[in-house]
């Protein structure tokens, strides 16, 4: 799939490879199923252990992780991401508000100990999702199957990780750091919305075929960031709080 960036006036041709392959068009997107051997054997393998561990597993959660994970890498959305940076966006948030929490919930990964406070983990992960969304490292990911696997593991464990300390914090403390996360998603979603020019090479020509020019794909996914994507946070704050005031309230 071919890219023509123009940067400071010159013609630069790049070959993007994604790992969901190239980007398909609005009327067969629906039949790019990715059902590469590495996915098929993992889900197998993933699937096997939990059987196996099924005492030590929550069913529910598990089995919304394994649907989630076929939807993300296996189902034609996988494909749509490389049309769309918008998708690529939805794809990432989820890995991060939705994946990482169902993972923690699967495994009972809130029951762990782990080294560092929340302050701590809470710029850990903002540092990560906002690194790999930097131009550069993104057009890495999307032409290198490893790094793409790489950005796909430490979004998903640097959430895991910050979401673990989320939950084993005092209320304040945890709505304190979802707020400090909301900030940084909005921020980066506001940042992507007023830019003066379409950042994200390998989309640069894939989003013709659905009616966006790149600019406008970069805004509708600044606007996913700044909005839904951050309410997800703010409203995960407000529960916690509401819950822990109910439970001072006198009986």
């Amino acid at each position: 799939m071919l890219t023509e960036p123009h940067v400071h006036g010159r013609r630069l041709l790049h070959d993007w490879l994604p790992y969901c392959g190239e980007a398909p068009d609005p009327e067969g997107w629906l039949t790019h199923w990715n059902f590469a051997p590495e996915l098929i054997a993992c889900l197998l393998v993933v699937t096997g252990v939990a059987h196996w561990k099924r005492v030590n597993l929550r069913a529910k959660p598990t089995y919304a992780l394994l649907a989630l994970f076929c939807f993300l890498y296996i189902s034609p959305f996988c494909a749509f991401g490389s049309a769309l940076f918008t998708v690529r966006i939805v794809h990432d948030v989820i890995l991060a508000a939705v994946f990482a929490p169902l993972l923690i919930a699967s495994f009972r990964l809130e029951d762990k100990s782990l080294p560092g406070t929340l302050t701590i983990w809470t710029a850990v992960h903002a540092i990560t999702f906002w690194g790999w969304h930097a131009p550069a490292l993104y057009g890495f990911a999307m032409s290198s199957d490893a790094v793409f696997w790489l950005m796909q593991i430490t979004i998903v464990a640097t959430a895991a990780a910050w979401w673990v300390k989320v939950i084993r914090s005092p209320a304040p403390a945890a709505a304190t750091g979802l707020l400090a996360t909301m900030v940084t998603m909005g921020a980066l979603g506001a940042l992507l919305t007023f830019a003066n020019r379409a950042y994200y090479a390998p989309h640069w020509l894939t989003t013709r075929l659905w009616g966006l020019s790149p600019m406008e794909d970069q805004q509708i996914a600044g606007i996913v960031m700044w909005a839904p994507a951050s309410l997800v946070y703010l409203i995960a704050a407000l529960t916690i709080l509401y819950r822990s005031l109910d439970s001072r309230a006198p009986a």
